[in-house]
């Protein structure tokens, strides 16, 4: 039987990230063979991942990473906020952000496969390396890719992030004035109300459709609206539906944070004439840490109850 030292489980340890017992375990198994032992340490951490699989993730980090006109934004979920903080889970995520803006898969399932961060790990392998060296279930949730002249935000630590894509030339893309309204733009879309949509031509009409019957539905439950044909509160709801309905879902229809009294649409074009350029909303795009996620509540007066076998 090999020898095992010191110095070989420090080594074992550098390789894999992994703790000092679980390294000399993998090392005696392994009759001190070390890529034998990395192999072990790997499918037990194929094993530890699938026991968290059914775990909630609703916690983690949404980042940003910008290389010239290129942009990628991700969503990775951890079970708590801990370990959202923690500088080893925080580096991975920086390094899935190199990845996509290298590889520039085309969805997850493709982003899986890629060579993690310049090595010959791939995204999926060194996921289950970082549930094996933290312990607790992490998941790559979404990511997008944007192209051109941008703007990013992150707020509150990684709850959320938003990209903001312009059509703007690059020497208005470069002036101080651009810069500040592409990032009112972005703060515009970070602030609480988040718009699913840039302009009332982006509005599928499927979607208009579908709230005039809400609106409709609404008014004949109004009693001085309730015996008014339908063709006549339709006319009605359609007078109403930019307060209804636009403002809320379109950016470029929603008061400006800064200053209600203008939409964004003015204030984009109000920065456009005074730099005298040609400045539109492209597209934009906002993840919120978590969003639909449904989060563990936990009892802690049930679990005391437990523990001290009073339930």
């Amino acid at each position: 039987m090999a020898q095992i030292t010191a110095k070989d489980v420090a080594a074992l340890r550098a390789k894999t990230g992994l703790g000092m017992m679980d390294c000399k375990k993998a090392l005696v198994e392994a009759d001190g063979d070390v890529e034998a032992a990395v192999k072990i340490l790997r499918e037990k951490g194929l094993a530890t991942a699938a026991k968290k699989e059914s775990r909630i993730a609703a916690e983690g980090v949404v980042d940003i990473m910008v290389e010239g006109k290129n942009a990628a934004m991700i969503e990775v979920n951890a079970e708590t906020d801990f370990v959202a903080k923690n500088a080893t889970f925080q580096e991975f995520v920086k390094g899935l952000l190199r990845t996509l803006l290298a590889a520039k898969p085309a969805d997850l399932d493709a982003f899986m496969a890629c060579a993690f961060d310049d090595t010959a790990t791939t995204v999926a392998d060194a996921l289950v390396e970082k549930i094996a060296m933290i312990g607790e279930k992490i998941s790559i949730r979404r990511f997008v890719l944007a192209e051109g002249v941008m703007s990013t935000y992150i707020h509150g630590a990684g709850n959320t992030g938003v990209i903001v894509v312009f059509d703007a030339d690059d020497a208005t893309a470069e002036k101080a004035e651009f810069v500040e309204c592409a990032k009112n733009v972005a703060l515009q879309i970070a602030a609480g109300n988040p718009p699913a949509y840039v302009a009332k031509a982006d509005v599928p009409q499927s979607a208009i459709d579908e709230e005039m019957n809400i609106q409709i539905a609404a008014a004949k439950n109004d009693e001085k609206l309730a015996n008014k044909p339908d063709a006549v509160l339709a006319k009605i709801i359609e007078g109403k539906l930019g307060k209804l309905f636009f403002e809320k879902v379109c950016l470029l229809e929603q008061p400006y944070v800064k200053d209600d009294s203008m939409s964004v649409g003015k204030y984009v074009a109000s920065c456009a004439k005074a730099l005298g350029a040609d400045i539109a909303v492209k597209a934009f795009y906002i993840f919120e840490k978590g969003e639909g996620i449904e989060k563990r509540e936990d009892n802690f007066a049930e679990e005391i109850a437990q523990l001290t076998g009073k339930k």
